[in-house]
């Protein structure tokens, strides 16, 4: 853990126990701060009591005597309106940041020169953060992995010259950490995602944006229009910011890019990482994340060979295309963490004879964007809130069977896919929503996916052939 020293004796305001709430309650009361902790949650509420964090009802303090109040992510800073908490803070001018801004002002602290990794993104993200970690490791660094991605940054062991860290950044932590300033910041790529906790495209790039505005080495992707322009402001502006363009196609602009499976850099043509081989990196959009990484990796002094030998080693990650299983011909893929038509886009293009679930709770604009993707695609079970808005966009261009449950909708699927002839059927989970109707969280949503098809493959092994699936029913 990394006790936040910098607030040794000062009184802190913390609201959200959920989530890094906890953590960054821990790391602030070993650091010597006074906190008041207050959750609207009764249930997170009692836990924070069991583990000894002072209570107080931040809607009846006096806020003269807190010098900030911590706010977890996922509490309401601007949209669609501020949490009370923050209304209460800025009535009283106290000012609102979260752990990263606390992480970030412990290493100004503590090791300023330490390297420091933040990459953000509408997508890939993870998946970037967890391959750049991945490939340092495999070059021998001691590397801290955490952020928005598995372990909250304060969780992690403090910064230090001899230790990487590489935090995954969401908008609503950009949001939070005024100071950020990482030795390298990577911008993936930019899409509406989260408007309604950020008003509009405009303003969730600009928050996007600062991740990189004040990095040493920015690393920015130009595959989208909101991410072009940031880079070409970030290049005119020059002041100290190295700024390498990433793309995951051949574009004119990018210092890095992908061709087919191929990446290559335009300083090196001829120095090429071969991609065919790295399983986990299946998909032209993880060309882009491979390109990023590399990017990374470089721009800390990892040689060529080495970054090409840890992809071909990289696992994946849970939830994001992950092979859950197989039966014959028929592949099963948990791609759970596709909340959006984006995310989802990216599984659509790797794969053929798709019979796709997807559903749950929609974001704005639906799956309009994935009708050019309809030829791909065998059959569509349709799932959760988003039901009939999809039936509608998928009326006449595809078939589709309204399932309404998941596990319906697994055996709905590998019904058909056990049945068809083509050469490899892939039953996809890749929802293009939020998963909050039926689960807890995208988490839930792959767990419960490949559950029912480790149940489901293991009936098949033990029938032999399951009546319902077999090819002459």
């Amino acid at each position: 853990m990394t006790p936040v020293e910098t607030l040794r004796g000062q009184a802190i305001a913390l609201f959200g126990l959920g989530g890094s709430g906890l953590s960054t309650a821990r790391a602030l009361v070993l650091g010597g701060a006074v906190v008041a902790v207050w959750d609207d949650n009764v249930g997170q509420r009692e836990r924070a009591r069991e583990q000894g964090f002072a209570l107080e009802d931040l809607a009846h303090a006096d806020w003269s005597r807190f010098a900030l109040l911590v706010l977890a992510p996922g509490v309401p800073l601007t949209h669609p309106k501020p949490h009370w908490a923050v209304e209460l803070a800025k009535k009283a001018g106290v000012p609102i940041i979260g752990d990263i801004e606390l992480f970030v002002r412990e290493r100004a602290a503590r090791a300023p020169e330490a390297p420091f990794v933040a990459v953000t993104g509408t997508n890939g993200k993870s998946t970037t953060t967890a391959l750049i970690a991945h490939v340092l490791k495999e070059a021998g660094r001691d590397v801290a992995l955490g952020g928005n991605i598995g372990v909250p940054a304060l969780e992690l062991p403090p910064p230090s010259p001899h230790r990487v860290h590489v935090l995954e950044c969401s908008s609503y932590q950009i949001d939070l950490a005024p100071s950020l300033n990482p030795s390298v910041g990577l911008l993936l790529n930019i899409t509406p995602d989260h408007l309604d906790r950020h008003g509009d495209l405009a303003n969730y790039a600009a928050i996007k944006e600062r991740l990189v505005a004040n990095a040493e080495i920015a690393i920015v992707g130009v595959d989208d229009e909101p991410s072009r322009e940031i880079c070409a402001k970030l290049k005119k502006r020059g002041g100290g910011t190295d700024v390498i363009a990433v793309s995951g196609a051949k574009s004119p602009l990018a210092d890095v890019f992908v061709r087919g499976r191929i990446m290559m850099t335009r300083d090196a043509p001829d120095a090429r990482i071969d991609l065919s081989s790295a399983w986990a990196l299946r998909g032209a959009h993880n060309g882009q994340n491979a390109a990023f990484a590399f990017a990374a990796a470089r721009a800390l002094g990892v040689e060529r060979n080495e970054i090409s030998c840890a992809f071909q080693s990289f696992p994946g990650l849970a939830h994001r295309m992950e092979e859950v299983g197989r039966n014959g011909r028929v592949l099963f893929v948990n791609d759970s963490k596709a909340t959006n038509a984006d995310a989802a886009e990216k599984a659509l293009l790797s794969f053929r004879h798709i019979h796709w679930i997807a559903g749950g709770r929609p974001k704005a604009g639906g799956i309009e964007s994935l009708r050019p993707l309809l030829p791909r695609i065998a059959k569509v079970y349709l799932i959760g809130e988003a039901t009939e808005q999809f039936a509608r966009t998928l009326n006449g261009g595809v078939p589709f069977q309204r399932c309404g449950s998941l596990s319906a909708a697994v055996e709905a699927a590998a019904a058909d896919a056990l049945r068809s002839d083509a050469p490899e059927p892939v039953v996809l989970l890749s929802p293009a929503c939020a998963s909050f109707d039926q689960f807890a969280n995208f988490e839930a949503r792959g767990d419960a996916f490949r559950a029912l098809v480790k149940g489901l493959l293991g009936r098949l092994k033990a029938e032999g052939a399951h009546p319902a699936l077999s090819k002459e029913t």
